[in-house]
This record gives C-alpha cells, structure tokens and sequence, in this order.
C-alpha cells in the first residue's frame, strides 16, 4: 500500500506567494527564464534555473550553477520571504484553468515505494536530465519539484478534502499572469492528518507518475548517494497527488532537425506504405487515434495509419508508438528519442504555431502533431510494467514550483 507522509514545507509568506511562485524549471528555457523573472528578486526561478543569475557562458550543468542554487534559497530565508513550517502538515493545493478544476494533496512519498514500484512509472529517463536533478538536490538540500501523481479515485479522500476547504480558510490564493488560478490550503490537524495517511495506507495499492519521472529518479538517487549519512528526509520526496478522474493529458508534440538525407517529396513517398496521407488547409490537430498532423516545407499535412502497421498490445497500440516505430526509426534514424539530439518535444499547452515556428525559422526540417494518450492508457502501460516512449504526456495546469518545497536535510 502507498506510503506517504506530512512535512514541514518551506514556503513563502502568504504575502509573497504570488512573485515566489514560478513555472516548473523543465517548461522554461534558460532565456525564457531570465524572462520571466526580470525585475522578481522572489521568484523561484532564481532557485530552480540559476543560471539566469550567472553570466550567460556558464554551462546550464556547471556546479557554479547547483552551488548559485543553494546560494539563492538560503538567501531567500535569509530575507524571511520563505519560512518554514513549525510542524508537518499536509496540503490541498486546487488549480482552475479555463474553467477546469483539479484537487491534489501535497505530502512526501516513500523512496522506499519508487524503488519497489509501489509508485508506477511509465517512462525511462534521459540520463542528462537526471543527472541535473540530482546535482541540483545534493548540492541545495532541497527538492524544489514537484513529482505530479495520479491514483485511482478514493471516495473517503474525495469527501474529506471537500470538507477541509470549505471548511477552512486558504493559505495561499492568487490567479498568475497566464490566468491560471493557485489554491492551497495547510492540513494541521493531527486527526485529519492521521486519516490522509490511513486512506492511502488501507485504499490506495499504488500511484502513478503523471510527470516528474526526472525528479523522482533523481531523489532515489540521490538517497541511495548518502547511504548512512542520509537523514529521514531524504527517505522521501516532494510530491501531489491527484485522483485520476480530476485529469487530463494534453498531446506532446515532436519537431525534428532533418530528414535524414530524404528530400521532401521523397519523405512524403516513404511515409504513404504506413499512411494515407491529405493535405490540410489549417494547422492540423488530430481528432482521433492513430492520426497525425505533419507541418513541413509550410504546408499541413494529415497522416492516418494503414491497417496492419501497428500493434493491439498497450504499448503497440498508441500513437507515440506507431511513429516511433513507422517514422523516426524507420526513415529518420532516430532510434532513442532520450538522447538523440535530432529531435526535441513540444508540450501541447505551446499549441501548433509553436510548431510551425520552429519549422519556419529552420531550425527543423518537420513537425508532427499528436492525438493525446488517456489517463487510462497511461494506468494500463503501468500496471504491465511496460514503458512509453519518452515525453508521451503533457500535463496542465501545471503546479508551481517554490510555493511548498521539501528539505532533505535539517
């Protein structure tokens, strides 16, 4: 059964939470980045992507980075705009996007659990984006991500969480500039906290990564580095949990750099012995399974799969696997999408002029649009113990990282 706990979070002051809180490091760049905190000495940016606060030829993985990090949170208690919580308590943290709400308790979860897949994943991870956690952690003592999880509804959960809020006044409660509203009330109750952990002890046989897998591995990592010397802290990480029907996946889309010796026509000509393919007056986002938009050369493109070309096994059956399979291993080479440098990932939530933008600059030859993988499918390849390809879901809203963050050390 799922093991989780309360923690004494490191948060801001009520007053500040608003200019504190920042998008995930791994959404923004380094310049958007520097962007987004411009004239903010608050924001967790400064903790998260510390680079911004370094000259800009300083590698993003340079220790002079990690060491910038821990340098900018201590800083930032120093100033008594992030406090920490007396005694450990349990969060809701509510977030509303057009209209849409989602609930999640934030706590710490078991590394015990992530090691003996009580906590299910359903990708590997890129060994460089690991590598930055887990220097990141080591070198700051704090885990600044968040690990998003999903679990099967638990009815007590759902009626115990609705009572709190309305029960309660918020700790925090602000609407960032992209218009998403942030919610998040402190649990400090003894007898309620011993029924959250219960709930989860007794009705919930295991969670689910929904995004984090870096921070999770790395936090794993990092507990297994200190051996002895590990405090109790790092036996857990940070982590919100979600009930799966709060949930939705957006599409995570894919631009690649060339066609690997293929001029366009020719590209086109490969692709129709696994596709039926039209053209598209407008930006194509797929309506349905087992179909694709292509951009390229300036014109739309729409891609449905042939009969036959894939399989009806969990993996075999999505979309990210059909492409893996019928395009970027068969006619562009790209046989791991964790490391080759030819392709990159665009998250649904940046929409298709993201894509026709980096295709239009020339930056890359193709881009190609996906229809998004269910909650369900997600559970499925879980629970066979099988993997997705890498960054098959996108995730939105998106928590904040800074408002409540987890200290490995005292």
């Amino acid at each position: 059964m799922t093991l989780i706990a309360p923690f004494r979070a490191l948060r801001p002051k009520p007053e500040f939470a608003s200019q504190v809180a920042s998008p995930p490091y791994d959404v923004l760049n380094s310049e958007e980045a520097r962007l987004a905190a411009a004239g903010n000495p608050f924001s967790f940016l400064h903790v998260t992507k510390p680079e911004i606060d370094l000259p800009a030829d300083v590698h993003v993985y340079s220790k002079l980075v990690y060491e910038k990090a821990g340098e900018n949170i201590r800083s930032l208690q120093q100033q008594g705009i992030l406090v920490r919580d007396e005694k450990p308590c349990y969060y809701f943290y509510r977030l509303i996007m057009q209209g849409r709400s989602q609930t999640g308790l934030v706590c710490i979860s078991s590394v015990e659990d992530y090691n003996n897949d009580i906590i299910k994943k359903h990708e590997y991870t890129r060994p460089e984006k690991e590598q930055d956690r887990i220097n990141h952690i080591a070198t700051s003592g704090a885990q600044t991500g968040n690990v998003f999880l999903a679990y099967n509804n638990v009815s007590e959960m759902d009626v115990l969480t609705e009572a709190w809020m309305k029960a309660h006044s918020p700790l925090f409660d602000f609407t960032a500039t992209d218009g998403i509203s942030h919610t998040i009330w402190q649990v400090d109750d003894a007898k309620t906290i011993e029924k959250i952990t219960s709930l989860f002890s007794e009705k919930v046989p295991c969670t689910y990564i929904a995004d984090g897998h870096h921070r999770a591995a790395s936090a794993a990592k990092v507990r297994a580095a200190l051996g002895d010397k590990a405090g109790p802290g790092a036996d857990y990480f940070l982590t919100t949990l979600f009930p799966a029907s709060q949930l939705k996946i957006m599409d995570y889309n894919r631009v690649v750099k060339d066609l690997n010796g293929y001029s366009p026509e020719e590209f086109i000509g490969a692709l129709q012995d696994d596709f039926r393919i039209t053209l598209s007056e407008e930006p194509f986002q797929p309506a349905e399974l087992h179909e694709f938009g292509m951009y390229m050369n300036g014109q739309w493109y729409i891609l449905a799969s042939r009969e036959g070309t894939f399989t009806e096994d969990p993996i075999g059956i999505l979309d990210v696997t059909i492409l893996s399979n019928n395009v970027f291993d068969k006619l562009l080479d790209i046989k791991d999408q964790r490391t080759d440098k030819r392709i990159d990932f665009v998250g649904g939530i940046r929409g298709l002029k993201e894509l026709e933008k980096r295709v239009d600059s020339g930056e890359m030859a193709v881009a190609f649009s996906f229809y998004p993988v269910s909650i369900q499918q997600l559970f499925d390849i879980a629970d066979s113990g099988n993997v997705m390809p890498p960054k098959s879901t996108w995730f939105e809203p998106k928590l904040r990282d800074g408002l409540l963050t987890h200290l490995i050390r005292d």
